[in-house]
């Protein structure tokens, strides 16, 4: 079973169950979700509150090629002393909930994959996000702005292991003429 969602030009949300044609508009995005669900016969769990202003809600993820499950010896300090506003979770492998204070979700998501590689030696190098080509959010805190922070902690990990360093991601994305 799938569900699509598409953002309208008037701002509404049309949703729609691929399987039994079931469709919804609605302005409100959750109004959508939950009823789209209750048709499919899923659990609706409503999001979170929204965080309080400059601060930002994300996960990091070890998601190294080699990573240890989430009781693993190198896990050992970041799950008995997490940055403040983290908590590690079980995702099969060490994950961190996290909603951490930033001017932007960047700059939380660089302070805190910062402090945990001082302070633990563990680069979290995912924010757990796994179909990055689905997204429609053009807001720069936002789920885009997950899935860019995604892709270039991804970037950055994969590129070290094939011997990349720093001043070759810096010139490729110079390159880009990216201002």
């Amino acid at each position: 079973m799938g569900l699509s969602f598409h953002r309208n030009a008037d701002g509404s949300i049309t949703g729609r169950n691929l399987d039994t044609d079931f469709t919804v508009t609605d302005t409100d995005e959750e109004e959508v979700k939950r009823r789209l669900y209750e048709e499919a016969g899923w659990e609706y769990i409503p999001p979170p509150p929204p965080v309080p202003a400059g601060h930002h809600r994300f996960a990091l993820v070890d998601d190294a090629l080699d990573g240890e499950a989430f009781g693993g010896a190198r896990y050992a300090s970041l799950r008995e002393n997490p940055p403040v506003g983290c908590v590690p979770v079980d995702w099969g492998r060490l994950a961190l909930q996290c909603e951490r204070p930033g001017a932007t979700l960047w700059d939380a998501v660089a302070d805190t994959v910062s402090e945990v590689r001082r302070e633990h030696g563990v680069v979290m190098n995912s924010l757990g996000i796994e179909k990055v080509d689905e997204w429609f959010d053009a807001r720069k805190d936002g789920y885009g702005a997950e899935v860019a922070a995604q892709l270039l902690l991804m970037a950055a990990q994969r590129a070290a292991l094939l011997g990349y360093g720093r001043e070759d991601l810096i010139r490729l994305l110079d390159a880009t003429g990216i201002e």
